[in-house]
């Protein structure tokens, strides 16, 4: 096994995936993860924390892309600021992700324990998401509604992203479903 293999971290994470769905996340092990993707316990340990990490990996960049949106955007309403943080999130969901996101979903759906960290991942996206737009000088209640609403918008794109059969972009989907919020909400006459 090669200590410094170039690629260990993606190797990792493919075979972690690989491993839970073949035999469940219970029973997959660190060192089955390890020895599937050529590399020693010692190595997967200096790219994760734990098994579960294998698949939560990224998610202070997605908070990053997020934020970092809201801050730079030139827009100074409220939900364009928000729309431009959706468009930025479509970075870490390149089309080639979809099927590791498809089946990712898929193992942590199955187990209670990485379903709850996957909504906690969400909540404090939209908290920080929140915490960005009052640094706009958006006012609350407005930006914790305008970021947990971010994120569902993201949630409900993210589902038909990966059930999609039309294998349509993320930021098409995210588009869509934001507009879908906004004619839901729009005043009926």
């Amino acid at each position: 096994m090669a200590r410094w293999a170039p690629g260990a971290r993606g190797r990792l994470q493919a075979a972690a995936l690989d491993l839970f769905v073949e035999q469940g996340y219970d029973e997959t092990t660190v060192s089955q993860i390890a020895a599937r993707a050529g590399v020693t316990d010692r190595t997967f340990f200096r790219h994760f924390s734990d098994k579960r990490e294998s698949l939560f990996a990224g998610g202070d960049q997605l908070v990053d892309l997020f934020t970092g949106a809201v801050r730079r955007s030139a827009a100074h309403d409220p939900v364009d600021l928000a729309a431009d943080a959706l468009a930025a999130s479509t970075e870490f969901f390149p089309q080639e992700r979809r099927e590791w996101s498809r089946t990712r979903t898929a193992v942590v759906l199955a187990n209670p324990a990485l379903a709850e960290r996957e909504q906690l991942k969400m909540v404090t996206i939209a908290q920080a998401l929140a915490q960005a737009l009052r640094e706009r000088g958006v006012p609350d209640p407005a930006a914790t509604l305008l970021g947990r609403s971010t994120i569902t918008v993201f949630q409900v794109a993210f589902e038909r992203w990966i059930l999609d059969d039309e294998d349509r972009p993320m930021a098409d989907l995210l588009q869509d479903t934001l507009s879908a919020l906004r004619q839901t909400l729009a005043p009926q006459h």
